[in-house]
């Protein structure tokens, strides 16, 4: 198996992403967290990013086409984070924190909550979720959120609290919302990585002071219980997780002593994927490649500059090879199959434009040069 894009092979490196300036009329500032780059209900992809003045959208024009249509601006004041997830049911749910300054004190801070239902239509409404501190300046501490939505419908909000612990927001059976529920943890390091399996369980996990902590549901939709603590290091920014096998979830994260990507599933050891110190949190996608169940990776180094590899799933130990890009990106990369079942990875380059660069025909992972959308 082999990772490498069309016109860079002969030199061993991905290529085909290429920095230039947004031709749209909105410039993308950075992606947002989270699996921006999504498949929806009728096989088209959706891309979205932060503007300075809300979110951006980017829509494939047909199902596996190279045609896009966008950036459509939807504005929305405030946020200061903005984090995507997608449910089975392919609705896309957008969790922000909002900051609003005021004259007389730290500014009040809320999490909003806002869904699009199907590829191209409107964002709903932008939907207070609160916030648990009714202290201005703890309020004005609240974390950045993340989240899952479980196999069942339901969306779970995590997000730190004023005191360092992890706090919990969810929805409930006909549309409710439960209050916010404290989950304790202690010194904890944003962000929040979840993962929803197909079994209709979500799990949590959070690097510490020099400590992993997790929570695990007994059943679908039930309470969260704290996993024992595991004593390991987790560089802020960099969590994120998938699920590699039957409810079982492997969560990718940097190493802060060495700068590189680790891979860990929760009783296992800490595997190392080598490579050049990494920028913020990988981007991850399970997909068959050549018949095998691989996982494909996606980051950017300390110089902006893209890093793809792929391994078989669960498989890191038999050795990750990074192919280093030769252009820059600003944000997370993101990756995700088409209608077509082929790899796709998309980047946001140094002038604030969307390019895509997809998987071609030959074996292995192979990409075509990417475009500006």
């Amino acid at each position: 198996m082999r990772t490498r894009s069309g016109r860079g092979a002969a030199q061993g490196a991905a290529t085909g992403i290429s920095a230039g300036g947004a031709s749209a009329p909105h410039r993308a500032e950075t992606t947002l967290a989270g699996s921006w780059l999504t498949l929806g209900k009728d096989g088209r992809l959706t891309a979205y990013a932060r503007a300075r003045t809300g979110l951006l959208r980017w829509t494939q024009a047909r199902p596996g086409g190279a045609e896009w249509t966008g950036p459509d601006l939807f504005p929305v004041s405030g946020l200061t984070d903005l984090h995507v997830v997608q449910g089975a049911d392919t609705y896309v749910h957008f969790l922000g924190r909002r900051e609003v300054p005021k004259d007389d004190g730290p500014p009040a801070v809320d999490v909003v909550h806002a869904i699009q239902y199907q590829t191209g239509r409107p964002v709903t409404e932008w939907r207070s979720l609160g916030n648990p501190h009714k202290d201005a300046a703890k309020a004005a501490r609240f974390g950045r959120p993340t989240g899952a939505v479980s196999a069942g419908g339901n969306v779970h909000v995590f997000a730190r609290n004023a005191g360092g612990g992890v706090m919990l927001r969810r929805e409930l059976s006909g549309g409710k919302w439960s209050a916010w529920t404290d989950l304790k943890g202690r010194l904890v390091r944003e962000p929040v990585a979840v993962v929803a399996h197909a079994s209709g369980h979500v799990e949590a996990l959070a690097g510490g002071q020099d400590l992993v902590m997790r929570w695990t549901q007994e059943k679908p939709d039930g309470n969260f219980g704290q996993a024992p603590t595991v004593p390991l290091s987790v560089a802020p920014g960099s969590a994120v997780g998938l699920e590699t096998g039957p409810g079982r979830a492997t969560y990718y994260w940097t190493d802060p002593e060495t700068g590189s990507v680790v891979a860990y599933r929760p009783g296992g050891p800490v595997i190392p994927l080598d490579g050049a110190p990494a920028e913020g949190p990988v981007a991850v996608l399970r997909v068959p490649l050549d018949g095998y169940d691989c996982t494909v990776l996606a980051r950017r180094d300390g110089e902006g500059r893209v890093l793809l590899a792929a391994c078989g799933t669960e498989n890191e130990e038999a050795g990750v090879w990074w192919a280093r890009t030769r252009e820059r990106c600003v944000g997370t990369p993101a990756l995700a199959r088409d209608a077509h079942g082929r790899v796709v990875l998309g980047v946001v380059d140094t002038g604030g434009a969307l390019r895509i660069a997809r998987q071609n025909d030959e074996t292995g992972l192979a990409l075509a040069p990417s475009a500006a959308v």
